[in-house]
């Protein structure tokens, strides 16, 4: 079996060991279930100081799960959400929002996967027209589909025009840690602090085994948040062993170290094959993902040793995605096999 690191996702790397360790420590012993146990409390706790002591915080298995039960809860089955036309609530979840929500949702072209309010302007009319699906959440994406980063002043733009209008906000921050390292701000800064009413906190792609968190920092829409997640079959009864993982994440920094070395990863990569005669890259890097268009005809050839996906086939545009356990070696390795298959 071949187990080469590749760029396909930060889902296929491994768990830290930092976080294996505190899975196993909550293994002993039997504690009450459905998250009524002191680790379960104790990880909540290290999330509120994060992000603040108003927030409700709620843990589910999947990223598909936040995403989808967060907007449930901030939506009824008339509204409408508008996000990017790269936004993974569009493209990769099944059509699980609409299903689960009843909502329709209402795509902007951004090249660069960020919103702006001018890009949403399109899409905020047919207000109290019951003909009309009622515009109801913004969802936005930190860091996006395309490896760029919002700064704080864009994520309260989006959220200040959102809001003037009556609508609500949604981060889906399945790389809300690296976009942090990348910015060099707090998480509460991105979140709370710039208006977003609820947020999907990531951390599969940064380390964990499993889990995500879902943080309301609008506490109106968390009243009967319990019986959705429920609903939603994402209770876990063993709920510890999600917590101890966010717990392991969050203490010592091992978020910000894991999503930085990511990062740096990724830079290199970039500056690297930038080098190569042939390779451009399409979009900034600024975590770790690097978008770069490549002959067709090498794609095969190079996936056999390092995989990773093509992202626009009619383009050629490939997307590498480094890890927290990627190394230089990985990288220079990759470059050298990029280099002598464009001759």
């Amino acid at each position: 079996m071949n187990h080469k690191r590749g760029f396909a996702s930060d889902n296929n790397s491994g768990v830290h060991p930092s976080v294996l360790a505190a899975m196993s420590s909550v293994n002993e012993g039997h504690f009450v279930a459905y998250g009524d146990d002191p680790f379960t409390e104790s990880a909540i706790g290290k999330i509120k100081k994060e992000f603040g002591e108003d927030a409700e915080v709620f843990f589910v298995f999947t990223g598909t799960a936040a995403n989808v039960l967060g907007l449930k809860a901030s939506t009824e089955n008339w509204n409408s959400i508008i996000c990017a036309d790269t936004a993974h609530i569009h493209c990769d979840e099944c059509g699980a929002p609409e299903f689960f929500t009843g909502c329709k949702l209402l795509t902007v072209s951004a090249p660069d996967g960020k919103l702006t309010p001018d890009l949403l302007k399109k899409h905020m009319h047919g207000f109290d027209f019951e003909h009309h699906s009622q515009p109801g959440v913004v969802s936005i994406t930190q860091a996006t589909e395309l490896g760029t980063v919002y700064t704080v002043p864009e994520i309260k733009e989006v959220c200040d025009y959102a809001h003037s209008l009556g609508l609500l906000t949604h981060m889906d921050g399945a790389r809300i840690c690296n976009a942090a390292a990348s910015l060099g701000v707090s998480f509460r800064e991105m979140t709370a602090g710039a208006g977003i009413d609820v947020l999907s906190f990531g951390g599969t792609k940064n380390g964990l085994m499993y889990g995500e968190a879902i943080i309301f920092f609008n506490s109106s829409l968390s009243r009967n948040f319990k019986y959705i997640r429920k609903q939603g079959m994402q209770l876990a009864s063993k709920m510890r062993y999600i917590a101890a993982q966010f717990e392991a994440m969050l203490t010592g920094r091992l978020w910000y170290n894991n999503a930085s070395h990511a990062n740096k990863m990724a830079c290199l990569l970039a500056e690297e094959v930038s080098k190569i005669p042939g390779i451009d890259l399409t979009q900034k890097v600024q975590i770790n993902g690097v978008f770069a268009i490549v002959p067709p005809e090498i794609v095969p050839e190079l996936q056999k040793e390092y995989f990773f996906y093509v992202w626009d086939e009619a383009t050629s545009e490939v997307r590498w995605m480094t890890s927290w356990d990627t190394t230089e070696e990985d990288v220079m390795g990759f470059v050298k096999l990029l280099r002598n298959k464009m001759g």
